[in-house]
């Protein structure tokens, strides 16, 4: 079995491939320091388990494992952690495999030989049990499989979401992707940070430029850095006006 090993302290991930490299059948296939490098490697590797850190800076390791768990073939996943035990039960009600640090030769092993693949409801479901507040745990990438390869676009850098049947258009500074997340549920993971202005539609609030009326007496939003206008629904309006006006953006 390839195992990749991810985790943002060097001193752990050497610990780690000191441990692996005693056990048979199991080969290093690499080592990531952020949750980004884990989905590139991934990627590239195609290993058959993560050991994942899940306190990382920029992406934690939750996110990370979100991402990879919509890859085609996505890997077997392990938690590596120093939480503590109250922490763990989310991970334990949802029958998701972790290690404690200091990670011992026999727990490793364990571990490795129950290794499972992880879906999304799962970590959802995990990040729903930690207590996040709203927002709190948004995601700092999009993903979605193109060509069987993950593309990752930055939370910052998306200018809306736009619902169209079963899929939601991420528009961003490069362009744009499709993906199946609810606009609902984007909605509650990303906060105020994002305002429907439609209900098929949610802009980013740092992307808005204005507020124009347009013939009919209706409204349209438009950009700072792309062309495209969204139309504004007469149910929403007062409160979009109101929103961008305390922005001074109306």
């Amino acid at each position: 079995m390839k195992v990749l090993i991810v985790d943002d302290e060097p001193l752990a991930r050497t610990r780690l491939v000191r441990l692996l490299n005693d056990m048979d059948e199991i080969e290093t296939a690499g080592e990531a320091g952020t949750g980004r490098e884990a989905i590139e490697l991934t990627d590239e590797l195609s290993p058959d388990i993560v050991l994942l850190d899940i306190r990382m800076p920029e992406m934690d390791g939750l996110e990370a494992a979100m991402h990879l768990s919509q890859l085609d073939s996505p890997p077997a996943i392990i938690f590596t952690t120093a939480y503590n035990e109250h922490a763990l039960a989310a991970f334990e009600a949802n029958a998701v495999d972790y290690l404690l640090k200091p990670i011992r030769h026999e727990r490793l092993a364990d571990a490795l030989a129950r290794a499972r693949r992880i879906n999304r409801a799962q970590l959802l479901d995990i990040g729903q049990q930690e207590g996040n507040e709203e927002g709190a745990h948004a995601r700092t990438h999009i993903s979605a499989t193109i060509g069987g390869s993950l593309q990752l676009i930055p939370a910052a850098e998306i200018i809306y979401f736009q619902a169209e049947q079963k899929y939601v258009t991420v528009r961003h500074l490069g362009g744009q992707l499709l993906i199946d997340d609810p606009l609902k549920s984007l909605e509650v993971e990303f906060g105020d940070r994002f305002l429907r202005v439609h209900r098929n539609s949610l802009v980013a609030m740092q992307s808005v430029q204005g507020l124009e009326r347009i013939p009919g007496g209706r409204y349209e939003i438009f950009f700072r850095t792309i062309d495209d206008r969204l139309e504004v629904s007469r149910r929403l309006a007062t409160t979009v006006r109101k929103r961008l006006k305390g922005l001074g953006q109306g």
